[in-house]
């Protein structure tokens, strides 16, 4: 396990890939990379792994959290929709299986800069890529308050969409994640003991958008797909109901694999007070096929 990083469902991760001496597997969400120590000590000694992160700090954790393991290990920044190029790029066409923990990782929700959390006030970022020119700044400053209402309902499933919306525009300019909590907790009141923060929907919604979240999980799928060879396995961890929909269909209507998980996995009780970030995860897992064999 990797320093300060606790994977999520490590054990079950392991058990649906199947990580075997000498295979070559990616890693599409890098991180902390806990997973990607699992795979590599259950694939030695010949092993590989290729790892992607679209946050260039993230992959420079993972460099140093993986340099034991010398030229097995290969990091390349990259989205996860871009899988096919990648994988191509680095000669991990046809691999035993692929890995994504998807969603905003720890580190992000903990440093006040990145924007993330509602509970640190820091700039409206929430870009996972810093490369990339749109902010949550941007987003709530210059969208209609229509657009934004359609943000929140759409990617938060925030009933409260329109009004806090109407909120975010009568506050412009908003610079701090600070600034934000405010208008939607003037619509809402106050955080209760016990209860769900309000600003989680708006924050979880407004991230999803400037990202592309669940654009780049469907291009995921399809290029994880066509990159595993036959008997290849992928294993993706969801944190929300959006993204779990998605990869529960796509599994079920993929023409050539059978789905491994015939329900959701989700983490025991003894991981849940471990780990509370495993509480919310999702696991579900596909099998590609060959053409004659596929459901």
């Amino acid at each position: 396990m990797s320093r300060g990083h606790i994977p999520v469902l490590s054990g079950e991760v392991a058990t649906f890939l199947d990580p075997q001496p000498g295979g070559r597997f990616i890693d599409a969400t890098v991180g902390g990379a806990g997973h990607a120590r699992m795979i590599l000590e259950k694939t030695a000694p010949d092993g590989r792994l290729l790892g992607l992160d679209r946050d260039g700090e993230a992959l420079k954790r993972a460099s140093g959290e993986l340099e034991s393991f010398g030229d097995r290990v290969t990091l390349i920044q990259a989205n996860f929709r871009d899988i096919l190029p990648a994988a191509a790029a680095a000669g991990f066409l046809d691999c035993n299986g692929v890995l994504a923990d998807i969603g905003v990782s720890s580190p992000m929700l903990d440093e006040p800069e990145r924007g993330f959390s509602f509970m640190r006030e820091g700039p409206l970022d929430m870009r996972m890529d810093r490369t990339q020119e749109l902010t949550a700044a941007e987003v709530v400053n210059r969208s209609s308050e229509r657009d934004i209402a359609d943000i929140l309902y759409r990617f938060g499933e925030e009933r409260r969409s329109r009004p806090i919306a109407r909120a975010i525009v009568r506050a412009r300019p908003l610079t701090s994640t600070g600034d934000l909590v405010r208008a939607i907790t003037s619509v809402t009141g106050s955080p209760r003991y016990g209860q769900i923060h309000p600003a989680t929907r708006s924050f979880q919604a407004l991230r999803i958008f400037v990202n592309d979240e669940l654009g780049s999980l469907e291009g995921l799928l399809d290029g994880a797909m066509t990159v595993l060879a036959p008997g290849g396995r992928l294993v993706v961890i969801a944190f929300h109901s959006l993204e779990d929909r998605i990869v529960k269909n796509r599994f079920r209507s993929a023409p050539h694999g059978r789905v491994l998980t015939k329900k959701v996995v989700t983490a025991s009780e003894e991981e849940s007070r471990r780990n509370p970030r495993a509480r919310s995860a999702k696991l579900r897992a596909w099998e590609k096929t060959n053409v004659q064999q596929a459901n």
